[in-house]
């Protein structure tokens, strides 16, 4: 009887040990993304974000109690990444990655600015997440679809509605840019991948005038000469009115939201993100063509005047296609297409 009772305490000691072993090898302790490099070896990630909690609908959300939405820095299981393929000898050589995104629905409902409140908002116009409205967290982005080429990018991205003569108009290009522009080469190599849940908002919906708070940039496809500015112009008939937006690239490495949407994250200066800032992520550049062209004064959108054009962005990349495009293309300045490879 007494052998049995060891026999059966060493197997119970055996099963232990082995699920130690097993936490040992999925578990890693957080570290820095690895430095990018041209060899073919398998790369491992570690981020020490996690997934932001799902908002109670009779809670007030962080933006209308003034706090922030922190990103807890617990250990999580690490991101594996596929071995790194060496660059193509005719690699254009411009840190980018891209993902194209049709509009989807339109709704007056804004998840960052006014969470849990159905028809709080002027009018959007949505890309990307079908699933997009009022009371969108980042667990109802990762289960529904995405109108996105590729369709890994589950993200969600807005604009106010672009009205012509009193109708809405949606555009027909709707390409959203992954850049390592704007800072130097040596902050492009250490650019680390956006934080899962991120949250950001880039121009100013309340402006009165084209200032310093404008982000985005009016122009017309296919007539340079038109010249590009802070509201409307003028398109020759032919061509199609174009807006492009800049969202910030400099995290402050620790709020995935902020209470304006905005203090989490700041744009570089000098080609480098401030200290008050330091993680740099890619910079997402967000350009719309409009099928409309002529008199500026037909134009309006949901939010007023051309230079109250402002974007909303909800990370919701998987978070091992993110890494992977960020070291193969941005962090080795390399150009790629929608799939992540040049």
């Amino acid at each position: 009887m007494r052998r049995r009772v060891l026999i059966a305490a060493l197997a119970v000691a055996g099963v232990a040990a082995s699920a130690v072993t097993a936490n040992a090898m999925f578990f890693t302790p957080p570290k820095a993304p690895p430095v990018a490099s041209s060899t073919s070896t398998t790369t491992t990630t570690t981020t020490s974000q996690t997934k932001t909690q799902v908002a109670d609908p009779a809670t007030p959300a962080p933006a209308q109690t003034g706090a922030s939405t922190a990103a807890p820095a617990t250990t999580k299981a690490a991101v594996v990444l596929p071995p790194q393929e060496p660059i193509p000898a005719n690699a254009v050589r411009v840190a980018e990655f891209v993902a194209e995104c049709p509009f989807t629905h339109r709704l007056p409902d804004d998840p960052i600015v006014l969470p849990n409140l159905p028809g709080a908002s002027h009018s959007h116009s949505f890309f990307g997440n079908e699933s997009t409205n009022a009371r969108s967290t980042i667990e109802t982005l990762e289960k529904a679809g995405s109108s996105c080429n590729p369709k890994q990018d589950l993200s969600s991205y807005w604009v106010p509605t672009l009205m012509a003569d009193g109708q809405p108009v949606e555009p027909t290009g709707t390409t959203f840019y992954y850049l390592g522009e704007g800072v130097r080469d040596d902050v492009t190599a250490r650019i680390q991948p956006l934080p899962h849940g991120l949250r950001i908002v880039a121009g100013n919906a309340k402006a009165t005038a084209p200032d310093g708070s404008t982000q985005s940039r009016w122009s017309c496809l296919h007539a340079g000469h038109v010249g590009a500015s802070k509201d409307f112009v003028n398109c020759p008939a032919g061509t199609m009115l174009e807006s492009y937006l800049d969202f910030p690239q400099c995290w402050n490495g620790k709020d995935l939201d902020s209470a304006d949407h905005k203090s989490h994250m700041s744009y570089p200066v000098a080609g480098d993100c401030p200290a008050t800032h330091p993680v740099p992520v890619p910079k997402l550049r967000q350009v719309l063509r409009y099928p409309v062209s002529g008199d500026p004064a037909k134009f309006k959108l949901s939010s007023g005047p051309g230079f109250t054009m402002h974007g909303d962005f909800f990370n919701a990349w998987p978070e091992a296609e993110m890494a992977q495009r960020v070291r193969d293309c941005i962090n080795r300045i390399v150009k790629c297409g929608p799939n992540g490879r040049p």
